[in-house]
């Protein structure tokens, strides 16, 4: 009868094991795997920008416009609205331009996003 009960004990974590490497084919990432095809999720309650050269990233207004949660491929950040300038957003390093529909996005000398406009996602 013990011996039954450790079975069970031992079989039960690889079962639930297995079942989940079932599901690794579910990809909730926005940007794709890392080849051209590209996903159609949007995160919630967010604005996609697509921009030159087909970079894209998304926009989360929060705390009523006082500050937009970026979110791109490789990292997401908040920035604080800039209170002399309508429409922008910095962190001191990264800095988020939105005038209506277009938007620029400066995140160092070697990582600018130009020419971006809003999605109809």
């Amino acid at each position: 009868m013990n011996n039954r009960f450790i079975l069970k004990a031992c079989l039960a974590p690889i079962s639930l094991l297995l079942m989940l490497a079932g599901c690794s084919s579910v990809n909730l990432w926005p940007f794709g795997n890392g080849s051209s095809q590209a996903q159609s999720q949007t995160p919630a309650n967010s604005t996609e920008y697509v921009c030159d050269k087909d970079r894209k990233f998304y926009v989360r207004l929060v705390d009523s416009g006082a500050a937009a949660w970026l979110i791109l491929p490789e990292r997401e950040v908040s920035l604080a609205k800039v209170a002399s300038a309508n429409g922008r957003y910095s962190n001191g390093i990264t800095t988020l331009n939105i005038d209506g529909k277009d938007a620029t996005l400066d995140d160092g000398p070697a990582n600018s996003y130009i020419g971006c406009k809003a999605s109809g996602k």
